[in-house]
Formats: structure tokens, C-alpha cells, sequence
């Protein structure tokens, strides 16, 4: 996919990734950017930048997702590319809340769901369009500490797989972007142990945009700015006891209290 007059969304975009992708799409020459996010400062901010538009937006919220989409088909007759970019972290295991899992639910994995429901017939009706689905190498191998935040994360890149398989007849490109660490404001604020792991490797937005829009014009549903992360999942396959048995050593190595991460309260 090449970008230049290309009518693009970007979700999260007030800051991080969404914001270095949103500048980056209009460097390319997209002629609309949908700059969205639930906070409306930022998105206005990054929007100003890029000459684009400014959009409040939960994506959790179903609804509004699809009057979203309903209006920008309305108003430009087509959107071209879909970067279903929010997402949060979420620490802990068996003992975060459930308010915890659901919000993570939520906007790593129910917002691609409501992107989709609401932009897929649209794009079959035009002849075809593109999905960007930011999720995270956590969804490829794991985040140890993080289970809300690996397991959404699976469930996004499942998902993108699925969409890719069941609509690229139709004229849908979907890509699946994984990175590691990036110094955004979720990875900066973030003061566990496993989060330190990240930072010597991490990368900044800027350059992961690069690697997205590479990957865009190369339609590979994989977009790994860590080219590492492709070994990594190499070994999870074909070795996944030692594989295990590494993870297990690192999580020995960095957790509190013997690996124990809390008493189980889920309410």
C-alpha cells in the first residue's frame, strides 16, 4: 500500500506510536488523517501538526466507533487504512481485578472488534481497504508480570489473523504490528521490573512508524520493527520447552517475592 492520497485513521494518535504515525502518514502525502483519541488536547495538538482532523473517540464504546465510521464514509466517501492503534498496560496476574482484565479486554482487544464490525462492509463495498492492528510482540511470545496485557494481546493478533484469512478475496489488507519496547508515556511511566528489561532495546515512535509504513507498501501482515522478535518466535515454536525454560529463569530472576505476584482478590 502506497499512502499518498490515502484517507487514513489513526486511533491513539495523541501521543506515542498513533501520533508518530499520523505525522508520518501525512509526510506520505495522505490527503485526510483522522487523528483519534478519547482525549480531545492531544488529539487536537497532533491534528494541528499534520493537518488533520481532530476526533474524540472511545473505542471501547461500539457505538460511537461505528457513528465514527459511518460519518468519515459519509464525509470522504471511503476510508482507505485503519490503524486500530489504542491500547493499555495492564500488570499483574491471577490477582488483578476484574475492572483491571475487562478495561484491558477492552481496548487491546474489543476496539479491533468494533473497528472491524463497523469498517468491513464499507471497505468490501469500495473494492477494498486496509487494518492496521497494533498489538505488541506480548502477543507473539508474552510479558511476564503482565497477564491482562499478554492475554488481550494474543487475542488481538488471533484476530488479525483471522481477518486477514477471511476477507483477502474481498480486497482486505490487514497487517499485525508487534513491536517490543518503544519509549511511549506506557513504557516510560512504567516502573516494574520486566518493563526495565525493555528499555536498552527500546525504539523510538518515529522509527516504528517506519517500519509500518515499510511494511505497508510490502503488505506483510507481520510488521516487526524489533527484527529480533521473528528468533524469538522461531524458538517458541520449534523449542518451546527451552523456550519456556527461559522465560521461567527470567521471570526467576526479576519478580518479587519468589514469583509470587499477590494474593488472589478479584473482585
Amino acid at each position: 500500500m502506497q499512502l499518498r492520497d490515502q484517507v487514513v485513521v489513526v486511533t491513539g494518535a495523541g501521543r506515542g506510536i498513533g501520533a508518530a504515525l499520523a505525522r508520518r502518514f501525512a509526510r506520505e502525502g495522505a490527503r485526510g488523517v483522522y487523528v483519534v483519541d478519547r482525549d480531545e488536547g492531544p488529539a487536537r495538538q497532533i491534528a494541528a501538526e499534520c493537518g488533520g482532523t481532530p476526533i474524540v473517540l472511545d473505542v471501547a464504546c461500539e457505538s460511537d466507533v461505528k457513528a465514527f465510521v459511518d460519518s468519515a464514509f459519509a464525509t470522504f466517501g471511503r476510508i482507505d487504512l485503519y490503524c486500530s492503534n489504542a491500547g493499555v498496560m495492564q500488570d499483574g496476574g491471577i490477582e488483578a481485578s476484574n475492572a483491571d482484565w475487562q478495561r484491558a479486554w477492552e481496548i487491546n482487544f474489543l476496539a479491533h472488534l468494533y473497528a472491524a464490525r463497523a469498517l468491513v462492509p464499507h471497505m468490501i463495498e469500495q473494492g477494498g481497504g486496509y487494518l492496521l492492528q497494533t498489538a505488541s510482540a506480548a502477543g507473539l511470545l508474552t510479558q511476564i508480570g503482565a497477564a491482562p496485557y499478554s492475554v488481550t494481546k494474543h487475542a488481538a493478533v488471533a484476530f488479525a489473523e483471522w481477518l486477514s484469512i477471511t476477507y483477502h478475496r474481498q480486497g482486505l489488507r490487514v497487517s499485525c504490528l508487534c513491536p517490543q519496547g518503544v519509549h511511549t508515556r506506557m513504557l516510560d511511566d512504567c516502573e516494574s521490573a520486566p518493563a526495565d528489561l525493555l528499555r536498552d532495546a527500546a525504539l523510538t515512535p518515529e522509527q516504528v512508524a517506519d517500519a509500518v509504513v515499510q511494511g505497508l507498501a510490502d503488505e506483510s501482515f507481520l510488521i516487526l520493527p524489533h527484527a529480533e522478535v521473528a528468533t524469538y518466535v522461531e524458538h517458541r515454536a520449534c523449542e518451546n520447552e527451552r523456550w519456556l525454560r527461559g522465560m521461567r529463569r527470567l521471570w526467576d530472576r526479576v519478580s518479587p517475592d519468589d514469583g509470587r505476584q499477590g494474593s488472589v482478590d478479584p473482585k
